[in-house]
């Protein structure tokens, strides 16, 4: 018997699963995922390291040291990286420091020889309908790490999933009742998405997994439920350092609007994440030579 394929997920609450209950816990996009990877004969063994609010250091200094040492001295086959929104709803928020951190998991996870699954996402402001004043900066920063991530995925050969754009982002139907995180549909098209990339790769695959939800989709008052009670909690629990910085972008951004000098704004996001770039290119260049 062949030796069993070994699959780490790392990330936030999207890869931990979060819109996606089973068994009174989260199954998630990964999870669905996992069993095709050994092409329907080889053994799978799956760990989730994901955590819900994790950053990217958080992944850096916690879940990538635990998924490495999975097991035994043996590194991972398969590592699916999926992280930075939590790090734009954050006053500390740094694309610099962010691709950094997600230079050196990726670096760690290909010098061992693993599989690299990665994805860009949408920005939270879309999902949670924010005014354009509010949702503006966040866009903004959610599309540098982005940038930075789509630039590192091809640096480090990986298996890239574009997710930020496309008609799923605006289909109620693929998003759960806090409109943040994917339904049991949305994450079964996120892993049908991934086993097609690795399809089209060239990998040895099984069955893909199923499109149809074993549970009923949420329900507008349940969804509105969720928004006038825990989703309130969410937001600020996640927002709270952030707000006062947040309101003072807002104003920045009204006033640029005002002056139709908004795009001074967008430029001013797209030079900071190719100056991030920048420098982890230097670091990775005197490394290879």
């Amino acid at each position: 018997m062949s030796r069993a394929l070994r699959f780490v997920a790392l990330g936030d609450s999207l890869t931990e699963g979060v819109g996606d209950p089973v068994d009174g816990g989260w199954r998630g996009w990964a999870a669905l995922l996992a069993p095709s990877l050994g092409g329907g004969e080889r053994p799978v063994e799956f760990r989730n390291f994901a955590v819900s609010g994790a950053q990217t250091r958080d992944v850096l200094e916690r879940q990538l040291p635990a998924a490495l040492a999975f097991g035994d001295a043996r590194a991972p086959d398969v590592v699916s990286v999926v992280v930075g929104v939590n790090d734009t709803l954050r006053c500390t928020f740094d694309i610099a420091a962010v691709a950094a951190r997600l230079d050196a998991v990726y670096a760690a996870c290909s010098g061992r020889g693993a599989l690299l699954l990665t994805a860009c996402l949408p920005d939270p402001g879309r999902k949670l309908g924010l005014p354009p004043a509010l949702a503006r900066p966040l866009a903004r920063r959610q599309r540098a790490v982005n940038s930075v991530v789509h630039a590192l995925s091809e640096r480090y050969g990986a298996v890239h999933l574009h997710a930020a754009q496309g008609a799923w982002v605006g289909d109620r139907a693929m998003w759960s009742a806090d409109r943040l995180h994917p339904g049991e549909r949305g994450h079964r098209m996120l892993a049908v998405r991934f086993h097609a990339r690795l399809a089209e790769l060239g990998h040895v695959l099984g069955p893909p997994p199923s499109t149809e939800p074993e549970h009923p989709e949420p329900t507008r008052s349940a969804s509105l439920f969720w928004l006038a009670t825990a989703g309130t909690g969410w937001v600020v629990r996640r927002c709270t350092d952030l707000l006062p910085q947040l309101l003072a972008l807002a104003a920045h951004e009204v006033h640029h609007h005002a002056r139709g000098t908004s795009a001074t704004l967008d430029l001013k996001a797209a030079r900071a994440a190719s100056a991030a770039l920048a420098a982890v290119s230097v670091g990775w260049w005197e490394e290879a030579a």
